[in-house]
């Protein structure tokens, strides 16, 4: 199988990781490579799209916990999209989806996630 990647793209000024449909030991080191990168974009907030994720092991679950709390520790939030029933079902089984906000799609994530001032754009006058 061909090494995972892990896009990370601004939306609505939230970083974004989008995983792919595996997540296990042989990528959970990408996973975690892409989670830092995504924090050092944003104020704290990130969401993590696994819309297309199928399957994630403990070591794709560590990595997700771990940067759940190093988001907190840093004033922002870990927010997971997630539409795999086996997923779903992996984050209820362990409780990790009590401890960490899932949403069934990344617009909802979006709009849950605080707002980001946009410094891109001259200020309204």
């Amino acid at each position: 199988m061909p090494e995972a990647r892990f896009p990370v793209e601004v939306a609505s000024g939230v970083p974004v990781v989008t995983a792919p449909e595996e997540i296990d030991i042989t990528n959970a080191a990408g996973l975690r490579a892409a989670l830092l990168e995504a924090a050092a974009r944003g104020s704290g907030t990130l969401v993590v799209d696994m819309a297309q994720t199928q399957f994630c092991d403990s070591a794709a679950l560590n990595v997700l916990v771990r940067a759940h709390h190093r988001a907190q520790a840093g004033g922002g939030e870990l927010l997971l999209v997630i539409g795999g029933a086996a997923v779903l079902r992996i984050f209820a089984v362990t409780g990790i989806g009590r401890l960490i906000p899932q949403f069934p799609n990344l617009e909802r994530a979006l709009a849950a996630a605080p707002a980001v001032p946009d410094f891109t754009s001259p200020p309204a006058r």
